[in-house]
């Protein structure tokens, strides 16, 4: 007997030794769903309508990328004919065509938080031209600044373009309904994804102690001038909390230097492979949230300890390079939750990059994704940080008002109704949200409404995790659930595209 309680407890003592050194990968594995790696591809500044417009219609002219929808795709909320040709805007939205000069590298349009507002002129959508637009074309040639007459807002993108998009919807799933959580730039949206919560901002670009602009972040040595801190709790620090492994990985946040005083120089460049080879700066603070939050912040960009230490605590703090993420997934060592932010070059924002040069990062990534072992556990969530400004014809629900007669305009009207926190009104204006993975249902559009912090409380409810913060969108936000089919034992096969033309070359089913 003494011998076998003796053993007993010497497994025990074992089983308690093992728990704790490897908690990070029982804890991840501790899942609602099959899901165990969630990647979050995060972009910039698009509308529904400029990519998803005329979903699923090409006009297929001869020289581009050839789209044919499949048999029984769903009905998207897009551009009607009347839409089409009796817009109630100054213009009728157009189709830019890729073949002319400039209608690839196009002005950036105004999304500040007012303005964006004030295009949906109280709920009648009819002032995009005087509110956002910024760039005009003329004779199919985009021309950007003072003088012009503000149609580009008005122009789109169709599958002739932006080809492989519409490819991953027609294999996997998309929403038709889903909104930036608040009006604004790409600082509120990137926060909001990670907290739900703009508010309790310090200093720098803020309205009513709310972050309204895009200031940098105050945690970052490559920021600017102009900064924000954040107070209150991030995903970040709740998988922390549950030693789950995570981590944000952007183009650019190697340090290409240090100064004399040991802070990070973030020099690099890349190219716009895809159009023009121009090298464009590859870093952005303000597109990186968490380093707004001091508990999750990497301010000298240092870099993990080891390839091993990728999605632990270390001294890079889960902020990382993107080269990091496919040194952890070549290593066998992908975490739980990966955020990956593109270079600027390729993360589809206006004026630094365009959609092919999109294009090319997001097939090349979800290629390589899909060819891992992990594949079979994970999923892809494509959305974005804001609108720019581009039109859309979706009038937002406003879940949160505000009363600022500084910064909010009519449709805002109203008391907030998280809290008495003002300037965070939303929802904002509509954008494209994708699920590729094997679990996601195939050429399924989702009607239900949602927003960009469906994707965070997808990730707490997976990891069975609470924000505990009823002031955050997060606490709030719609379950984007129905755009899985996690009951079926037909998984959706990998399909595989050219990351220049978006086109299909391969279809792999699921094992």
């Amino acid at each position: 007997m003494t011998k076998i309680m003796t053993t007993t407890i010497i497994g025990l003592l074992m089983t308690s030794l093992l728990l704790s050194s490897s908690g990070w990968a029982i804890a991840a594995d501790n899942t609602r769903t099959p899901i165990k790696h969630v990647v979050v591809i995060f972009q910039e500044n698009i509308s529904y309508d400029h990519y998803f417009g005329t979903y699923p219609n090409a006009v297929n002219p001869p020289g581009e990328p050839n789209f044919t929808s499949l048999a029984n795709t769903p009905q998207s909320n897009g551009l009607t004919p009347a839409l089409l040709t009796h817009n109630p805007n100054l213009y009728n939205p157009f189709r830019l065509d890729p073949k002319h000069p400039g209608n690839l590298i196009t002005c950036d349009e105004d999304h500040n938080y007012k303005d964006e507002q004030e295009a949906y002129n109280g709920g009648l959508l009819d002032k995009f031209v005087q509110f956002t637009g910024i760039g005009e074309v003329d004779n199919g040639v985009v021309k950007c600044g003072s003088g012009t007459n503000g149609n580009l807002t008005m122009g789109y993108y169709d599958g002739n373009t932006v080809t492989g998009l519409w490819n991953y919807a027609q294999h996997f799933a998309m929403s038709d309904n889903s909104f930036d959580t608040e009006f604004g730039p790409s600082t509120p949206g990137a926060v909001d994804l990670i907290s739900g919560e703009t508010g309790g901002a310090t200093d720098g670009n803020i309205g009513g102690g709310a972050v309204i602009g895009d200031p940098d972040a105050a945690f970052d040595d490559c920021s600017g001038s102009t900064t924000v801190a954040m107070t209150g709790k991030n995903i970040g620090d709740i998988l922390n909390e549950k030693g789950i492994t995570w981590g944000w990985f952007e183009g650019g946040f190697k340090p290409t230097g240090t100064t004399s005083g040991g802070k990070a120089i973030c020099g690099a460049t890349t190219p716009r492979t895809a159009t023009d080879n121009v090298q464009i700066a590859a870093y952005s603070a303000h597109h990186e949230p968490f380093q707004y939050y001091q508990s999750t912040s990497n301010p000298h960009h240092l870099a993990p300890t080891s390839v091993s230490m990728i999605g632990q605590t270390d001294q890079a703090n889960h902020q990382y390079d993107l080269s990091d993420f496919w040194n952890a997934v070549n290593a066998g060592n992908m975490p739980a939750v990966s955020f990956l932010k593109a270079a600027r070059a390729q993360d589809g924002h206006p004026a630094n990059s365009d959609p092919l040069d999109e294009q090319v990062f997001l097939a090349s990534t979800i290629n390589k994704l899909e060819n891992t072992p992990e594949w079979s556990s994970t999923a892809v969530f494509i959305l974005y940080d804001d609108s720019d400004g581009w039109y859309d014809h979706a009038k937002p629900p406003i879940v949160n008002h505000s009363n600022d007669p500084a910064n909010d305009a009519a449709i805002c009207a109203g008391h907030p109704n998280l809290g008495d926190q003002t300037d965070r009104c939303g929802h904002g204006p509509r954008q494209p949200l994708l699920v590729v993975s094997p679990y996601a249902k195939s050429n399924f559009i989702s009607h239900s409404e949602s927003d960009q912090t469906s994707v965070g409380k997808f990730i707490l409810d997976n990891w069975h995790l609470n924000l505990d913060d009823n002031a955050s969108f997060m606490s709030h936000a719609n379950s984007i659930e129905n755009m899985f089919d996690f009951d079926s034992h037909n998984h959706t096969p990998k399909v595989f595209l050219d990351n220049m033309t978006g086109e299909v070359t391969s279809i792999v089913p699921a094992l």
